[in-house]
């Protein structure tokens, strides 16, 4: 039977379609294919538990029936078990696409519709696919966006470690520029283990404040009222610290191996002014 026609002159584009509109713990499927009668077009709804063996079956069970289209709504985690599902199968087409794209479309959309109304746009060409990096870009794109995430979480310790310094009245961050340098981390430890006195602690300092003659400025900034309870949140806050901060150097270590391969780019990208080997 040809391609056929549907309602307002939309030519159908795709003989036999899928739309699949993906929750957490099902999947409902809508199959667009040719009528019963000429020129019609009819729509069978199937729904499929999330288990990964059963989006295997069905994408089995859309090539047995003559699909070769389909297309879902990005869902976040959600998408990428049912997308590989059905990478396995050979379709001409899984499309992936921005909800938004389809909401911005004529027509009616519904909870309870969404896979048909996405199996009928899709037929007709009015939506289009996002794009899916490979597998390996994936992976990589995976390891840097859990960097970041470490990184981010890296400076909300230090921030937490600020603020418990400031709360004693411990004006450390006025006078150094970073509380996690050597210097500010042994004035800490000091701190930790019971030294009270502004001038011994100063001491402490061994790069630039000691130089400029700001030891004064230091002395007064270590001196406040520091307790036991302050001296508990300053250990908890740098270990939590070291820790970050070896996560950071173990997915550098990980995300340089698996980049190796993108060498000519990432030369290029380097050439760009402000970016270097992590922004690369």
């Amino acid at each position: 039977m040809p391609l056929q026609e549907v309602a307002a002159q939309m030519k159908v584009l795709y003989e036999r379609v899928a739309g699949i509109d993906v929750h957490k713990d099902m999947v409902k499927v809508a199959i667009r294919s040719p009528g019963d009668k000429p020129w019609t077009r009819k729509t069978e709804i199937l729904e499929f538990r999330t288990f990964y063996g059963v989006l295997q079956a069905m994408a089995r069970e859309l090539r047995r029936r003559g699909v070769t289209h389909v297309v879902m709504e990005a869902s976040g985690i959600y998408t990428d078990p049912v997308y590989y599902a059905l990478c396995e199968q050979d379709f001409e087409q899984v499309a992936v696409i921005n909800p938004a794209h389809a909401k911005a479309l004529k027509g009616h959309k519904t909870d309870a519709k969404d896979c048909a109304r996405l199996a009928e746009l899709f037929e007709c060409g009015l939506l289009h696919g996002s794009y899916i990096p490979p597998a390996e870009l994936r992976e990589v794109r995976d390891l840097t966006r859990y960097r970041m995430k470490t990184v981010q979480a890296r400076t909300s310790e230090i921030q937490r470690l600020g603020k418990a310094l400031e709360s004693a009245g411990i004006k450390l961050g006025s006078v150094a520029s970073d509380i996690t340098g050597k210097s500010a981390t042994a004035m800490i430890e000091s701190l930790i283990d019971g030294e009270r006195r502004g001038g011994v602690l100063a001491d402490l300092e061994i790069g630039r404040m000691r130089t400029a003659g700001k030891l004064a400025d230091l002395s007064m900034a270590l001196a406040g009222r520091f307790t036991e309870h302050h001296a508990l949140l300053c250990r908890l806050h740098p270990d939590r610290i070291a820790v970050l901060d070896d996560a950071a150097g173990g997915l550098d270590g990980r995300i340089a191996g698996k980049a190796a391969r993108w060498r000519r780019e990432l030369h290029l990208l380097k050439t760009i002014p402000g970016f270097g080997d992590v922004a690369a």
